[in-house]
């Protein structure tokens, strides 16, 4: 069977799945005791949930990247709508490029170049860890850090070094 068909028939599978679950709400209202409810981001998460799901079904492990885009961006949601501090949007972005290094990993573990996709993925982290840092500073919003907020510099300094480092001696394994 090849990789459309797949598709086409998990997505019916998971459609029918929904339609069932829909029409026995409808014939047995207190099974709606079973949906929890979330504030709106968490369905943002789960609709992540729902492209690794659907990416497992059909053998397609990349699909593991953009679950992880879309699950990121509703913690960050999460997280902006419990504390209202919606002018985080300002450096927070940074993260998306860590929640693609936090898919690239799993697509790797899942199926695909395990090797290429965790050092990919944990310099993608890395880099989106940096450049948080980085934006947070610059708009001065590191409360989170408390009294270390001060060593920001001395860290950022470290965690490239740090990066440099283990890339070289990466390299020099390969080559």
């Amino acid at each position: 069977m090849d990789s459309r068909t797949r598709t086409q028939l998990a997505l019916g599978l998971f459609l029918i799945l929904i339609a069932a679950f829909l029409a026995a709400l409808r014939f047995y209202p207190p099974l709606r005791a079973l949906i929890p409810s979330f504030e709106w981001p968490m369905w943002v998460v789960i609709a992540g949930g729902v492209i690794l799901l659907i990416g497992l079904l059909v053998g397609a492990p990349g699909m593991a990247v953009p679950a992880c885009i879309v699950a990121g961006i509703g913690g960050i949601l999460y997280y902006q709508n419990a504390t209202g501090d919606w002018e985080s949007w300002a450096y927070i972005w940074s993260l998306i490029p860590g929640f693609v290094g936090v898919g690239t990993i799993l697509a790797g573990l899942l199926g695909q170049d395990f090797r290429q996709s965790v050092r990919s993925g944990l310099n993608l982290i890395l880099i989106s860890l940096i450049m948080f840092l980085f934006f947070a500073a610059v708009f001065g919003r590191l409360a989170i850090l408390g009294p270390y907020r001060d060593y920001l510099l001395a860290a950022l300094f470290f965690l490239l070094g740090l990066w440099f480092i283990v890339r070289g001696l990466t390299r020099s394994r390969r080559g």
